[in-house]
């Protein structure tokens, strides 16, 4: 019989988040839909007031958060009921209403920002200086910061009732890639028919039979590239739009202007290739040890996630890997691991693949909801590290919100991977010192530099991809999938090196990539790495402060700038420091892998 995923009905209840405890009914997500609209018009009759004084603009701004405040939280239960099952019309049409109501609410506060730039400098400074506005005081200094960068209010009115336009390209890569991609059915290595699909994917290049691995890879592939011209598309608009929202921003470019949101320079992002590409002898040396381990003539792409030592000699079920994350995150203190232990019980976490389920996993939710998870489990070793991944990102947002006001209960993107990959980290620790069998450990450091490869190597060979559309794009310079092609495999060879082959497929890797329409996104991944890889060291070691620090910068949420957060946890991110102190630890941990594979 071939196994299909189930479908969303089918599967058990206690696998499922419950996102009852959101709205309980279709009558309270209607009475909210009702409340929202009363707030749009409420934040639409502040237009005009904010040169009235100090009291005025505490009130628009109150009114300003209120109604985000209550636009996330529908904004939120849609897209995940939307993500349970992807093909949902129901959902579809709500995510659709959804987005309908985001465009009124920010086209109705879009008078805020340049009228209160409009300004004096010396109102501005009063307002700043206001005891009734110091809750408000890092959010307006941000506000004011941006003045350079904010048009005229009939200018920012536009921009805001065409966001649905420029979010279209990335609207319709998503529906293609989850919805209608059918990737077909394949064999795996007990000779069951199984779905291809985002979630099994990435199980079947584990395998240790190189038939599945090759007919997993190529079977996906041929999907990507029948629509490649379609994808080309759709990224090559998303592009055009987020390099004329930048312009006309007065930005130099659309990565100065997704890095200037958080205040971070761009030569963090510079820095990150320019030691990644130092440090790349490091991951041609692992590609040659794992062409030397699996003991073939060529290597190709779909070799590169396979076990170098066989079978996993570890695997944990769903319940298993809860037990031992709980352990892990002992170093975190009793009252993190307590929360930690709530979220497993009170389904907090939606746990099964099932038809149409969004692929991946990630952490959601907002100021009033829980954090929630979203998994596609696996029994696998790799699953209980995007377990303990994911549950860092809702522990930071479960900490922010319980230690911020709403203003300030988000944390920035450059700051989130940081908390999850910590927590990897930390699971890697307690892995080292817990397994003493030569052949767990092996396995545990094969993992880690896999992991290492995708976070850090990886993710900045996507970042440098990312950086070329941009500017080709901005040369005026079509971005066909033949020019992507080309720049893609030539990169990911120079990144591989000569040990592997250069597969025709894995050029088309970019046509995959969802988070190429997420905006200068993905070099976090890395930084986030690197710094974590500190944190977690200082932790460990007990270093005095260390744990205090962190769990402060885990509550900051974003009271601060980030690079002044981390400066404050005990990493400086604008230098290179961490991430030379990150390869250091790759390469102890590839020696010592060397050295184990060599005893066995």
């Amino acid at each position: 019989m071939a196994k299909k995923l189930p479908k969303r009905s089918e599967i058990e209840e206690k696998w499922t988040w419950d996102l009852s405890r959101i709205f309980k009914n279709e009558e309270e997500l209607e009475e909210a839909f009702s409340q929202l609209d009363e707030k749009i018009a409420e934040v639409s009759q502040g237009k005009g007031t904010l040169g009235d004084g100090v009291l005025a603009v505490k009130k628009a701004t109150d009114q300003l958060l209120s109604l985000y405040r209550s636009l996330e939280v529908i904004y939120v239960y849609a897209s995940m009921k939307n993500d349970e099952d992807t093909a949902n019309a129901k959902y579809q049409a709500l995510m659709n209403r959804v987005s309908g109501k985001y465009t009124e609410a920010v086209a109705a506060a879009s008078y805020y920002t340049p009228e209160l730039l409009s300004l004096s400098d010396e109102v501005l400074e009063e307002y700043l200086q206001a005891k009734e506005l110091q809750e408000y005081h890092h959010f307006l200094e941000q506000t004011v910061r941006s003045k350079p960068h904010v048009l005229s209010e009939k200018e920012e009115a536009l921009l805001a009732q065409a966001s649905e336009i420029f979010s279209a390209s990335s609207d319709t890569f998503e529906v293609m890639n989850n919805a209608d991609f059918d990737f077909g059915m394949i064999q795996n290595a007990e000779g069951e028919e199984v779905q291809l699909s985002h979630g099994s994917y990435g199980q079947l290049l584990e395998s240790t039979d190189r038939n599945v691995r090759k007919e997993a890879f190529q079977q996906l592939y041929r999907v990507y590239d029948q629509f490649q011209h379609t994808t080309a598309s759709t990224l090559s608009h998303h592009v055009k739009g987020h390099n004329f929202s930048a312009k006309v921003r007065n930005y130099s470019s659309a990565r100065a202007a997704s890095l200037d949101s958080n205040d971070i320079p761009e030569s963090v992002y510079d820095t990150l290739i320019e030691v990644v590409h130092e440090h790349l002898p490091l991951l041609h040396r692992y590609v040659a040890l794992r062409k030397k381990l699996l003991q073939v003539d060529e290597l190709h792409m779909y070799d590169m996630y396979t076990p170098l030592m066989g079978e996993a000699p570890l695997r944990f079920s769903y319940e298993e890997a809860c037990k031992v994350a709980l352990e892990a995150l002992q170093p975190l203190g009793k009252d993190y691991v307590s929360v930690v232990e709530k979220a497993f019980q009170s389904r907090w976490i939606d746990v099964k693949e099932n038809a149409g389920k969004r692929s991946g996993a990630y952490s959601s939710g907002c100021y009033d909801t829980d954090p929630y998870i979203l998994l596609n489990w696996h029994d696998s070793l790799d699953q209980l590290f995007t377990l303990v991944h994911e549950m860092g990102h809702s522990m930071h947002s479960y900490l922010t919100r319980s230690h911020q006001p709403y203003v300030y209960g988000d944390y920035s993107i450059f700051l989130a991977e940081i908390a999850s990959t910590t927590n990897e980290n930390l699971l890697t620790e307690y892995l080292l010192q817990t397994q003493k069998d030569p052949k767990v450990r092996a396995y545990v450091l094969n993992h880690y530099l896999d992991g290492f490869k995708g976070t850090v190597f990886r993710q900045t060979q996507f970042a440098e991809f990312e950086q070329w559309i941009h500017v080709t794009d901005a040369k005026g310079e079509p971005l066909t999938s033949q020019a992507m092609n080309e720049y893609y495999g030539d990169l990911n060879q120079e990144y591989y090196g000569p040990a592997v082959e250069k597969d025709p497929e894995i050029a088309l890797e970019w046509s995959r990539i969802p988070h190429f329409y997420y905006n200068f996104y993905v070099y976090q991944y890395a930084t986030g790495f690197a710094a974590a890889s500190a944190l977690a060291k200082n932790i460990t070691e007990g270093k005095e402060g260390a744990l205090e620090h962190y769990l402060n910068f885990l509550k900051a949420g974003s009271s601060d700038y980030p690079i002044a957060v981390m400066k404050k946890a005990g990493v400086d991110m604008t230098q290179k420091d961490y991430l030379e102190s990150a390869f250091a630890v790759f390469e102890e941990r590839l020696n010592e892998l060397e050295q184990l594979v060599e005893e066995l």
